[in-house]
This record gives structure tokens, sequence and C-alpha cells, in this order.
């Protein structure tokens, strides 16, 4: 039996969550990414902002952020007469995932280290407080 909408709906919010969670991406950054997802081919900036009805301006500051997130990629297509633009696509979601585990990896491996250290300085005070007298 196929899985509820509510259920999917539910599922897709708790992925979308993972880009919030790890980058802190906006609302509209998680816009502008599914519209890529979606697209048949890479999309310019003037292409994305009207996917997600947005100022050209409004959209490239969104696609600058999931490019240093690493979330999307640009290619350079040039003019035969000379001259270039730009087009972003997704990332393949592997290498996102993989990138995502690896800060994981890192934030769990800094809380034991902090956690260590909190053990640590409060193991010497008990250690170092006098016995209370009785």
């Amino acid at each position: 039996m196929p899985d509820s909408m509510s259920e999917q709906l539910r599922r897709d919010m708790e992925c979308e969550g993972l880009l919030e969670c790890f980058h802190g991406l906006k609302e509209l950054d998680k816009e502008c990414f599914q519209a890529l997802v979606e697209a048949e081919e890479p999309l310019t900036v003037d292409e994305i902002a009207e996917a997600v009805d947005r100022e050209r301006s409004t959209a490239y500051r969104a696609v600058q952020r999931l490019l240093q997130t690493g979330f999307i990629e640009k290619d350079q297509i040039n003019y035969d007469q000379g001259g270039y633009y730009h087009v972003y696509l997704p990332t393949d979601p592997s290498k996102i995932a993989d990138d995502m585990q690896r800060m994981l990896n890192d934030w769990y491996a800094k809380m034991g280290q902090l956690i260590q250290e909190f053990e640590n300085k409060y193991e010497q005070s008990d250690t170092s407080a006098p016995a209370a007298e009785s």
C-alpha cells in the first residue's frame, strides 16, 4: 500500500530540515534548490528567479548560499561568438549526503571532546574539595 500524502510530506519536511540543520539555509534557498531538482536541465539565475517568483537579485543571493554549501554546482556556457553565461544544477545527492555525514562525524567528535573536558574539569574540582565534616 502506498504511503499517505501526509506521510510523504512529513518525510520531505524532515529531509529539508537537514538543509536547515546542517547549513542554516533559508526557506527561499530550499525553494531554489527544489526548483533545480525538478528542472530537466540546468537553469540560469533568471530561470530560477522565475520558478520561485522572486526578483533576480533575491534568487541570486539564494543561489550563492547554495553554491557555498555545496548543494548546487555552476557550469559556464560559452557563446560561439564570444562571451558566456552560467547555469546551475543540483550536486549529486550522494556527495551531499557524504558531506553531511562528514559534518555529523566532526560534530560528534567535537561534542565527545567537550564532554571529556567537562568531566575532567569537574572531576578535578571534586577531588580537591575538602570532605565535609560530620
